[in-house]
């Protein structure tokens, strides 16, 4: 698998990066530490070439971004493509759901990215669209 080494002050910046978490990034940590990913290890802030992703797992290659509603807007949503692009690139696959979603339904969280991982079955249609599905993007603040 290709992998793009970080640049220094990207070690740097992650190390800030984790002594300062979103609530959403603090409660999908504390269910990580606490090993409710079916053993999954994750890395937080960790830096993959120029970027600091939020979580991530090397073994799988699976990306986890939690998205604030400013993701939402064209701008950052067009910035997040390009970064989406080139993890995908670099041979991860990239996982992104709304700080809401953590927030109220932190299992249906966890069970989704489980599944990615491939260490559980799809669960059936019904819950809201991850930050880049299909149709249009929703916000909350």
């Amino acid at each position: 698998m290709p992998h793009t080494p970080p640049p220094p002050s990207n070690r740097s910046r992650a190390r800030s990066m984790r002594k300062r978490m979103t609530d959403a990034e603090l409660k999908l940590w504390n269910e990580v530490r606490a090993h409710r990913l079916m053993g999954l290890g994750f890395r937080r802030q960790f830096p993959i070439g120029s970027y600091v992703v939020d979580f991530a797992c090397p073994p799988k290659r699976l990306i986890v971004e939690i998205d604030g509603s400013q993701h939402g807007e064209d701008e950052n949503a067009r910035r997040d493509a390009v970064r989406t692009r080139f993890l995908e690139q670099d041979g991860w696959t990239v996982l992104r759901v709304w700080n809401y979603d953590v927030l109220r339904d932190i299992d249906g969280v966890c069970m989704h990215i489980v599944t990615m991982a491939g260490l559980a079955a799809p669960r059936l249609p019904g819950g809201r669209p991850s930050p880049e599905g299909e149709g249009n993007r929703e916000s909350h603040p």
